[in-house]
């Protein structure tokens, strides 16, 4: 009769026939797999891993103290052979982890990337079958894995027993995390217990440019979060890369039993295939001088074409940056999205900026790029910090802030894209825009009120606009106003204090108390609302030039008509 040890319990480890697996060394057209269960899959088992006969790939059986491998039956060319380093890859696996005890679990699963398959000599519990007691750390390991770990052990620093990580060589990862995910909504971190017997799925992306990994956990029918619940950048050409092949070859072999060996007919033997250089000829001597030559000058056109690619694309990359890695778009998108940022794509000028429509590459969703120039004393981390809080709003009048690109700087806005443009061309018959009536006003005036009181009030934090005015509210193809431009804005806590700034802004939307005080509120946001909603029923600016030195100031003319007993003068003409 067996006996189970109740400190060894019962945990087996599934990829679900029902689902998939994929993996994929981009660029390579042939290296690609999919399986949906592995009732047919020819994979190579060993220790006790095996497929049930639903199509399940079992790891574990619930005996204690053993371990099970399962490795796809060819090896993959992750190393390019021109520069030996590893290719961009991708993987998602679905699994579910089941422990008869839930307080006292297994050690968990990983997936793994090696130069082999011979892991004959690792151990279990622990060591989760990558290494052995002697084996941790060893750079002739060769091996990189993403750990979903069941068990917290002090001897690799496990920050607790559930939890993904990020190996190289060893179970002491470079990066780890609790297990969890971020709500593509609001951003905010879910925790998931990996040894729940709940179906999850998991990502893991290596960019070879960047030599960044991603981790992304999430449970199985939720979409993949924008951002990885792991990222880190590692080099794994240094663990992946090299060469592990040599050749040994026998030409003859001659054997006795009881008596001398026959001499070896050396005349017989085979030949050696070549392996070196060939034996250089006359012409060769000639041929080699030209043609080392013209490759000289060919490779060095190509480096000095590909040096001047790189630096129209180039980028500035801070290491503080990782965390918001998914709400960061490539300069070379953006710029084949604008089609180089020509002016036949330009939308608008504004004072901190050029505005460009463009269709992203990828997805082909076309969207606003906003080029502006960050000259604030405030940090570019702080800046980069509050445009990626505000990519969180969500609100059926702002205009959605998708992402961000850092350059030389320049910070490059990607916004939602509104095909009716910009309210101003709509007031004073730009583009021959037509003239909006009364109940198109109201619904933009009320719709630009409910997305102020939205950031004001009714999101996590206060959100100072500091720049509210006709070119920044964009229109969709049914006239709704949509609040846009948060190159300016500021956010803090509820209940707290803005801090003091430099007045940023447009002149005539300016609240009097700025150049005072120097501090933006949420009362001078309405203020330059209030001198918005003046803008849309009057169809006049805020300042006018009516004369060579003379200037109407919109509030002290409707001013005057009221006194006067005339403010519906004040409406615009167009109007009546």
């Amino acid at each position: 009769m067996s006996y189970m040890n109740p400190l060894f319990s019962q945990m087996i480890l599934h990829l679900l026939l029902f689902l998939h697996l994929i993996f994929s060394a981009f660029g390579i057209g042939g290296d690609q797999f999919v399986y949906s269960g592995f009732t047919s899959a020819n994979l190579t088992l060993d220790g006790t891993a095996t497929i049930t006969p639903n199509g399940l790939l079992e790891l574990t059986n619930g005996t204690v103290r053993l371990k099970g491998h399962a490795f796809h039956p060819t090896p993959f060319h992750f190393s390019k052979a021109s520069h030996g380093t590893v290719q961009s890859f991708a993987l998602s696996f679905i699994f579910a982890i089941y422990c008869v005890q839930p307080d006292i679990c297994g050690h968990g699963i990983a997936f793994l990337l090696a130069a082999h398959k011979n892991f004959s000599y690792t151990m279990p519990m622990q060591y989760m079958g990558l290494i052995n007691e002697h084996s941790n750390g060893n750079t002739t390991n060769h091996f990189f894995a993403v750990e979903l770990d069941t068990n917290c052990n002090d001897e690799f620093k496990d920050i607790d027993n559930n939890h993904v990580g990020i190996d190289i060589n060893g179970l002491n990862s470079v990066n780890s995390s609790s297990a969890g995910y971020y709500d593509n909504r609001n951003g905010n971190f879910h925790n998931l217990t990996l040894a729940s017997y709940k179906v999850m799925q998991l990502w893991v992306e290596y960019d070879e440019d960047n030599t960044q990994i991603n981790v992304t956990l999430a449970p199985l029918n939720v979409a993949k979060p924008f951002k990885p619940l792991l990222s880190t950048t590692y080099n794994l050409s240094r663990v992946l890369a090299g060469s592990f092949i040599s050749r040994q070859y026998v030409l003859g072999w001659s054997f006795g039993m009881n008596r001398p060996a026959l001499p070896i007919d050396i005349t017989k033997l085979p030949k050696l295939p070549h392996e070196g250089p060939n034996p250089q000829s006359k012409v060769l001597e000639i041929i080699l001088p030209i043609t080392t030559a013209a490759v000289v000058i060919i490779v060095g056109t190509i480096v000095i074409i590909l040096v001047r690619r790189r630096l129209r694309y180039a980028e500035i990359r801070e290491d503080w940056e990782v965390e918001f890695g998914p709400h960061r778009f490539s300069y070379k998108d953006l710029f084949h999205a604008t089609e180089g940022f020509k002016n036949k794509n330009l939308l608008g000028i504004g004072g901190f900026g050029r505005v460009y429509k463009g269709v992203l590459p990828k997805s082909k969703v076309m969207v606003a790029v906003k080029k502006i120039s960050q000259n604030s004393k405030q940090g570019m981390k702080e800046f980069v910090a509050e445009v990626v809080s505000i990519g969180h709003l969500q609100h059926r009048n702002l205009v959605q802030l998708h992402g961000y690109c850092h350059r030389k700087g320049e910070l490059i806005l990607v916004y939602e894209y509104m095909s009716g443009g910009s309210l101003d061309r709509y007031l004073y018959d730009q583009e021959n825009k037509p003239t909006l009536n009364w109940d198109q006003r109201m619904r933009i005036i009320k719709g630009i009120a409910s997305g102020l009181l939205y950031l004001h009030e009714e999101w996590e934090k206060v959100v100072l606009h500091r720049d509210i005015k006709p070119s920044n509210v964009l229109l969709d193809d049914e006239m709704n106003g949509h609040l846009g431009d948060f190159g300016l804005a500021r956010l803090y806590d509820h209940g707290g204090e803005p801090q003091t700034t430099h007045v940023v802004g447009t002149i005539g939307y300016l609240a009097p108390e700025l150049a005072r005080t120097s501090k933006a509120t949420p009362p001078t946001d309405v203020f330059s609302f209030g001198m918005f909603v003046l803008e849309i029923t009057c169809g006049r600016k805020p300042i006018e030039q009516t004369g060579q030195d003379r200037q109407l100031m919109l509030v002290d003319w409707v001013l005057d008509c009221w006194r006067k007993g005339l403010v519906t003068d004040a409406v615009d003409v167009k109007l009546q």
